[in-house]
């Protein structure tokens, strides 16, 4: 198990900061750190830099605009300049961290993939987690249909391989993230027949000092509104996929008007046609490697778990910071400057207030959208009981209700034993919230495992360096 040298001149561990995600914060506060002298690691699953949000084609898919499918994208091609200039930053690209170990210093282990024949472990005096998040799903009937993709999954499609999930696409659930991808996927030509939003975006009205406080936020939501106006997209509010129709893929999705509670109201329901659909319903915040360790946790507005920091984005564990969705979801802006405080208070030097003002506004919006965007406890009245709740497993609702109601089960990890929801690939990614909530319990919590992502089992039998 290679182990990155320690330098004997400098007399401690080879890195100061190993940064874990090379999305909007990690990239921001891996190119600060280095910049205020800081020798730093990032590490990141992916082949280049950027992340999700950041996503963008290969070089040999020769995009002449990649900029035209990203919103601030000139900030991000600056950060990749600084990255590219700074040599005090290692780019560990394709390394997936799957543990972490706390001490003096710090041991990061990591797979390069399943044809790796070992694993990579990096050593460093303070660690960063700018692991992002990934989206939330609630089923519903036909939700198995080729056809049927994650609304990020819908926007990665186009970013990494320009090409779009279908050519007639609804896309659906809740949350900013439904607009922004209706507006990428009708400026690359595909038809959108109807932006399907369960929430009634009222919410927004109870925070209008956030709302005040971050007008680039209204000008962006402005911004994508008009390029779905222009297209004729229609905006449903209140409402649901309740339903994907077809065989082979899926031709048709029903739509129906939600009560406060988010349950379908009788009479409401309408068929729209399409050969796709983008769905989701928010992010959770990917913090496994923290919470394995016992890192504090604090609920957000919209029910998901984020990891607790201080002003200078510290965990409860001596040694550890985050930043970005790590800490609650709020978009780029808000990620990039979290990740410039971060790098601040590792290198021990007082905190730009440019970056200080930033976050506190934009973190404010962040909890006032995660508010008006959380779900309501009806939807599971969408599902029947031969609807798939666990996909890799094909665990279906009336079993997972069977486990609560006749078999006692009362919280997720017991419907887990009792029926194997959550034990496929994904690891309950797809379906913990769904799982969780049909045990009657909340719909996330800390999520805590001892391997954050699969791994060889030849890597794991390599004995420790």
């Amino acid at each position: 198990m290679p182990t990155l040298p320690s330098d004997p001149a400098r007399g401690r561990a080879p890195y100061d900061l190993a940064v874990v995600g090379a999305g909007p914060a990690g990239l921001a506060a891996a190119v600060t750190a280095a910049e205020l002298g800081l020798r730093v690691a990032l590490l990141d699953a992916g082949p280049r830099v950027g992340g999700q949000y950041y996503r963008h084609p290969a070089p040999e898919l020769g995009a002449a605009r990649p900029d035209r499918l990203h919103h601030g994208w000139a900030v991000f091609a600056r950060l990749r300049d600084r990255l590219r200039a700074q040599p005090r930053i290692d780019h560990l690209a394709g390394h997936h961290v799957w543990a972490a170990e706390r001490g003096e210093p710090w041991r990061l282990h990591a797979t390069l993939g399943p044809d790796a024949g070992d694993r990579v472990t990096v050593e460093a005096g303070a660690v960063l987690l700018a692991t992002g998040a990934y989206e939330r799903q609630l089923p519903f009937p036909g939700w198995t249909l080729p056809g049927v993709v994650t609304a990020g999954g819908a926007q990665a499609m186009l970013k990494a391989g320009l090409v779009l999930p279908g050519r007639r696409i609804v896309v659906a659930g809740s949350g900013p993230l439904l607009l922004a991808a209706a507006s990428s996927l009708v400026s690359a030509g595909a038809a959108v027949p109807a932006v399907v939003e369960a929430g009634s975006y009222l919410g927004y009205a109870r925070g209008v000092a956030a709302l005040a406080a971050n007008p680039a936020k209204l000008v962006e939501g402005a911004q994508h509104g008009t390029a779905l106006l222009r297209h004729g997209v229609r905006l449903r509010r209140s409402s649901a996929v309740i339903e994907a129709h077809g065989t082979d893929r899926v031709t048709a999705v029903t739509v129906a008007r939600l009560d406060a509670d988010w349950r379908p109201v009788p009479g409401t329901a309408r068929r729209i046609g399409c050969d796709a659909v983008a769905i989701g319903h928010g992010l959770v915040p990917q913090i496994e490697l923290a919470t394995e360790l016992g890192a504090a946790t604090r609920t957000v507005p919209d029910g998901t778990v984020a990891l607790a920091v201080d002003g200078e984005q510290r965990t409860s564990l001596p040694g550890l910071w985050a930043a970005g969705e790590t800490c609650g979801v709020g978009g780029a802006d808000l990620a990039l400057a979290e990740g410039v405080l971060a790098a601040y208070a590792v290198a021990g030097r007082p905190a730009p207030r440019g970056a200080l003002v930033r976050r506190r506004r934009r973190r404010a919006f962040a909890e006032l959208m995660a508010a008006a965007h959380a779900p309501g406890v009806g939807w599971t009245d969408w599902l029947t009981p031969e609807t798939d709740v666990c996909r890799c497993e094909e665990v279906p609702a009336g079993r997972i209700r069977e486990a609560v109601e006749e078999l006692g089960a009362g919280d997720a990890r017991t419907v887990k034993l009792l029926t194997r929801a959550g034990m496929g690939w994904c690891q309950g990614r797809m379906c913990g919230a769904a799982v969780a909530c049909l045990a009657g319990g909340p719909m996330d919590r800390p999520d805590s495992r001892p391997l954050s992502c699969p791994v060889p089992l030849a890597q794991l039998a390599e004995p420790p360096a």
